[in-house]
């Protein structure tokens, strides 16, 4: 049975889509060739490190006191113009370790933000503190690029993640290149392109979250068929969360989604909190939301 939102909820659901965040920083409106703030833009492409000097044999003890590393690179692009602009966490230790490969998370961005959200509102710092307390094993934070607010039918940035991204950043890092270690999130349109991706790419990803996600207006029809045709053996992990103050189309679709996912007998995670759509809320969770991620690998 194909399930339809009503034809008003529609409307408000691609207006929301189109306005749902506030007017970014000054900084996170930069052109895509603007180098971050804390990391230096690269443009070559990364060679994973091999050191046989000092500290390349850090232990355990040592590494929970290493810093993490982000850097930014530009990747060649037959879909995006101008190339894709990928920003890359690697953890403690990441080049003193050469024989270990990590699982790694992608991280997508709201719209009209860029690459630089997810480090903005403290994934990294989170991460760090997850890593070093030893609750979660390192992992690499991935939060690509995409400059375009289209829905997937009409977005090259779906090809991109898929045939570019993710194959740059397997032969270029050391990550485990397998759909159990794999893992994609997002924050409000972000988030519809975690469910995007999580649904239509089950084979790709063991997990998909999606905090404060609207469902895509033009792919609502075909979540329960999405659903239906994933082999119980390849149902993603998936994560939903929104706050009890969040705009009102947004919330009645992630809820609507919710609700399906609960009627059809599909298991998640799914929780309401206090807040509203902004990053203030987002940050509030970032170390919940990493702490459920890592719990898969």
């Amino acid at each position: 049975m194909i399930r339809l939102l009503p034809i008003l909820l529609l409307i408000c659901l691609l207006a929301a889509c189109r306005g749902s965040l506030p007017a970014a920083p000054t900084e996170t409106n930069a052109p895509a060739t603007a180098a971050p703030s804390r990391t230096p833009t690269a443009s070559a492409t990364p060679t994973p490190a091999e050191k046989d000097g000092p500290g390349s044999s850090l232990d355990g003890a040592d590494c929970l006191q290493a810093s993490s590393e982000e850097a930014v690179y530009e990747i060649e692009s037959a879909h995006i113009e101008g190339g894709a602009r990928v920003r890359v966490y690697t953890p403690p230790c990441y080049d003193e370790q050469p024989q270990r490969s990590y699982p790694v998370l992608y991280f997508l961005h709201g719209q009209s933000y860029n690459d630089d959200q997810w480090d903005r509102i403290g994934a990294d710092e989170a991460a760090d503190a997850l890593i070093a307390s030893g609750e979660v094993a390192p992992f690499l934070i991935v939060m690509p690029y995409y400059p375009s607010s289209r829905q997937p039918v009409d977005n090259p940035f779906d090809a991109a993640f898929i045939e570019e991204v993710i194959p740059w950043v397997e032969a270029n890092f050391r990550v485990l290149a397998e759909r159990e270690a794999r893992a994609v999130g997002g924050l409000s349109m972000g988030g519809s392109w975690a469910i995007h991706f999580g649904l239509t790419r089950p084979d790709l990803f063991s997990a998909f979250g999606g905090h404060s996600p609207p469902v895509f207006v033009s792919e609502a029809s075909d979540v329960d068929e999405w659903l239906a045709a994933i082999p119980d053996d390849l149902m993603p992990r998936i994560w939903l969360d929104i706050g009890d103050r969040d705009q009102a189309a947004i919330l009645a679709s992630v809820t609507w989604f919710e609700e399906l996912l609960t009627e059809m007998g599909i298991e998640h995670e799914w929780h309401l909190f206090a807040g509203r759509h902004e990053e203030a809320y987002w940050s509030a969770h970032v170390a919940e939301y990493l702490r459920w991620y890592a719990q898969g690998w």
